[in-house]
């Protein structure tokens, strides 16, 4: 699709974006049950959403970058802000808390079929072979989880749904981005989707949670102050950044390894499971990643399917 070549970049660009990515979400997931022992979902995610979007405007304005979003842009900021972080960030993390925090990462990552799903049924941007092929692999090592968890899934079936709920809601406003083509720094519009989905949720954790003073551990404090700095602040701008660089089913794919990642931390810090089923997931998802960055004939460039 001539739309899609538009985003073509050379593949030695978009790899170093996609490994960091994969390691700073990736090895997010474990932290979850630990962010919340002390405080609620709500108050996590209202607190690391305000301290990461504030951040990002920060280090913007100290390098001259004008906050300002023009006026046509603002809705569908606000859009892709409502349907992506706030869904993702409550659907994700009670799914990581109701069942192993891996299987609830690979939920998530279902984005990419639903992105491809959505845009081909919304958008008529029909699929090609290769990446059919890419998304049915990426499917069939969610099929392979599913299976493999079905006694955690069928224990907290809500944890299922919240966990695909997640993957649906990142999707769309992935696809609300793509399709406004925001032209503002991934800095800025980075920041402000993330104080923009943190007044919900602030405002949730406000009505839902204690009136008393009180003040987390050092060490629910250090945890929410890593998740708000490094896979929030940081990990958003690299992903937007992909967003802006390749199509949004091909950007969805790139990610399909952060979940394999997060299945390997939650096996060696939670105990996990990581059996034949879950490595056979990996390399499901491992091909499907690999049939949408590598052409034929090897040629180091993304492929724009």
């Amino acid at each position: 699709m001539k739309q899609d070549e538009t985003h073509a970049r050379p593949l030695s660009k978009v790899l170093p974006l996609v490994a960091v990515l994969t390691l700073l979400w990736g090895t997010n997931w474990v932290l979850f049950p630990l962010a919340v022992r002390e405080v609620s979902v709500w108050t996590f995610r209202s607190a690391s959403l305000i301290g990461s979007g504030l951040l990002l405007l920060f280090v913007a304005r100290l390098q001259g970058i004008s906050l300002q979003v023009p006026p046509r842009q603002r809705k569908p900021l606000v859009a892709a802000a409502v349907t992506y972080l706030v869904v993702w960030n409550i659907g994700s993390t009670y799914a990581a808390i109701l069942i192993p925090s891996g299987q609830a990462a690979v939920l998530g990552f279902t984005m990419p079929v639903w992105a491809t799903l959505f845009s081909w049924l919304l958008f008529g941007e029909k699929p090609s072979f290769r990446l059919i092929c890419s998304v049915l692999l990426a499917a069939c090592g969610v099929a392979l989880l599913a299976f493999a968890a079905r006694r955690s899934f069928a224990a907290a079936p809500i944890g299922f749904v919240l966990g695909i709920a997640a993957g649906i809601g990142w999707a769309c406003g992935t696809l609300i981005l793509k399709r406004a083509g925001i032209l503002v720094p991934p800095l800025v519009s980075t920041g402000w989707q993330l104080l923009i989905a943190a007044v919900p949720l602030s405002i949730a954790a406000w009505a839902l949670g204690t009136r008393e003073p009180f003040v987390p551990s050092g060490t629910t404090l250090l945890v929410i102050g890593y998740i708000t700095v490094v896979p929030m602040a940081l990990g958003n701008v690299v992903w937007f950044s992909i967003v802006d660089k390749v199509p949004a089913s091909v950007s969805g794919l790139s990610t399909v390894m952060v979940p394999m990642v997060a299945m390997g931390t939650g096996a060696v810090f939670r105990g996990e499971p990581l059996g034949p089923l879950e490595l056979a997931a990996v390399a499901c998802c491992g091909c499907a990643l690999l049939l949408v960055v590598v052409k034929p004939g090897g040629r180091a460039r993304l492929n724009t399917l």
